[in-house]
């Protein structure tokens, strides 16, 4: 009764959101849809966060770190090289995915907390180095006056709120559902082995590292095209825009979200930012505490998310799928004839 009620709490969730969205540009103010669209691309880091903590089983506290980057190589690429989105989506996640494997050799030997702690490390690093590299980041000021994006080559310039939040929403519709397809082909596969019974599948012959490695330098390749996308809802950049309350907020999304669940994960980071913004106008100065309580909550309640159900309590676990070794069929235990 209480999966069958969680199911549909999902379902309903969901679907109320992702209509939201769909139909926000011709329902609300130019403001609210340049707020949404920033939304949206923190949602895209949060599914760069369930593929990291949910699918391959290392936490992180550290997308910000290739979401900076992402935001800051597209920031100069366009003032100086090209204004097509394309482009510059192209070159934010090259540049996150070349961060993510920069500290490859730091974060895949660590587990547990420990990675917790060193993405935390690298994200507060990276903030700092924006703060000082004055030259190119503008330093704790920013960079502003960022030219206006074209989505194609020969395309009109996206000069409305609602014009971006539309380009927005379509990029991360599309690198969403890329996500999707990689979770679920046999790569996908093999990290949720990995994640819940490494050991064998260490001794099954597959190279591990290999597997967290690939995931690693995917999500950061997810993160740096957000940061393009953060350039263009709001044309202005700074450090501020990716310190620990950013990564904290994240996580916290797609732990309400579900971490094992790519979709849930963006709903949840998608809410998060909502009740924050809303709550920041409605209880000024007490926004942190209630967003506290909430994440307390939902540790509690729904350890899992609102994206998994909670398998029952005693029940057997089930073995570990591997594409190499499919799970056996149950066996029957003989009855006992008197």
């Amino acid at each position: 009764m209480r999966d069958e009620v969680i199911r549909r709490l999902r379902a309903a969730v969901a679907t109320l959101v992702l209509a939201g969205l769909v139909v926000a540009p011709w329902v609300v103010d130019d403001y609210t849809a340049a707020i949404l669209a920033r939304t949206l691309a923190l949602g895209l880091v949060g599914v760069s966060v369930a593929l990291l903590t949910g699918v391959a089983g290392m936490p992180t506290l550290g997308q910000t770190a290739p979401y900076a980057a992402g935001a800051y190589a597209s920031a100069v690429l366009g003032s100086q090289v090209s204004d097509v989105g394309v482009v510059q989506v192209a070159v934010a996640a090259l540049a996150g995915a070349t961060l993510a494997a920069v500290t490859l050799p730091l974060v895949v030997p660590a587990r547990g907390v420990i990675v917790l702690m060193i993405t935390l490390a690298i994200g507060e690093l990276v903030v700092t180095v924006l703060g000082r590299w004055r030259s190119v980041t503008g330093g704790t000021d920013g960079l502003a006056g960022i030219t206006p994006v074209r989505p194609l080559w020969g395309m009109a310039v996206l000069a409305s709120d609602r014009a971006r939040y539309v380009y927005t929403l379509v990029v991360v519709a599309m690198l969403v559902g890329a996500v999707l397809l990689l979770v679920r082909s046999r790569g996908g596969l093999l990290l949720r082995a990995g994640r819940d019974d490494e050991a064998r599948l260490r001794a099954s012959g597959h190279r591990v590292p290999l597997y967290l490695s690939g995931a690693h330098v995917a999500a950061g390749a997810i993160a740096g095209a957000a940061g393009s996308l953060l350039v263009v809802a709001q044309q202005y950049i700074s450090p501020a825009d990716f310190g620990f309350d950013t990564s904290a907020l994240l996580l916290l999304g797609v732990v309400i979200g579900g971490t094992a669940s790519v979709g849930g994960a963006l709903v949840g980071a998608v809410l998060v930012i909502a009740v924050r913004d809303w709550l920041f106008g409605v209880l000024p100065g007490h926004a942190p505490l209630v967003l506290g309580a909430l994440f307390v909550a939902t540790v509690y309640l729904l350890p899992t998310g609102v994206a998994r159900a909670r398998r029952p309590r005693g029940g057997p676990r089930q073995p570990v799928p591997t594409p190499d070794r499919p799970v056996p069929a149950p066996t029957r235990t003989p009855e006992l004839r008197v």
